[in-house]
Formats: structure tokens, sequence, C-alpha cells
């Protein structure tokens, strides 16, 4: 299963696999939009892969078999001056 993974031109650690190389038919236009210029990173096969990253390759198979694309986007950051708050007993209001 050849998979091409391209990064945003827009967002920050944010990546769509699609199934075929340059072919992002399968993509909603507004998240192209959103995405902004696909930058091509790589072409792998995850069939047999057990691992892909912060991603879950069963997840990505799931969702290119379903919908033809799998966008990765970054795990929330955590709110640093709310940890802070929470360390020194502060309320958060």
């Amino acid at each position: 299963m050849l998979t091409a993974v391209y990064k945003s031109s827009k967002k920050i650690d944010t990546y769509l696999y699609v199934e075929r190389k340059d072919d992002f038919s399968k993509v909603p236009e507004a998240l192209i939009a959103t995405f902004g210029k696909p930058i091509l990173v790589m072409i792998i096969n995850i069939r047999d892969r057990k691992a892909l990253g912060v991603a879950d390759v069963e997840k990505v198979r799931e969702q290119l078999a379903d919908k033809g694309f799998y966008l990765q986007i970054p795990p929330p950051t955590d709110n640093l001056l709310d940890q802070l708050r929470k360390e020194n007993g502060a309320n958060n209001q």
C-alpha cells in the first residue's frame, strides 16, 4: 500500500497522507484551502509497517481505505501558564 505523505505549507507539524502522489481528488477543497500547498515529504509503503511516527498506522490504513486520505495534526500543546498556576495553587479565572 504505497502512500504519499505531504506536509502543510500553512500548518506546522500537519501532514496529509493520500493514496497516490499528487492525487488530491478525494480531499475536500476546504481542507486543501486550510492545509495550503502540499509539499511532498515521502512515499512509503504502509502495508507492513507496525509504526508510523506519531500517527496510528491502523487508523491511517482505515482512513485511506474509507476516505482516500488521512490528515495528521499535531497533538494539542500544554498551556504552560495554566500548568504553572496549578503547581503554585493559583485558581484559574
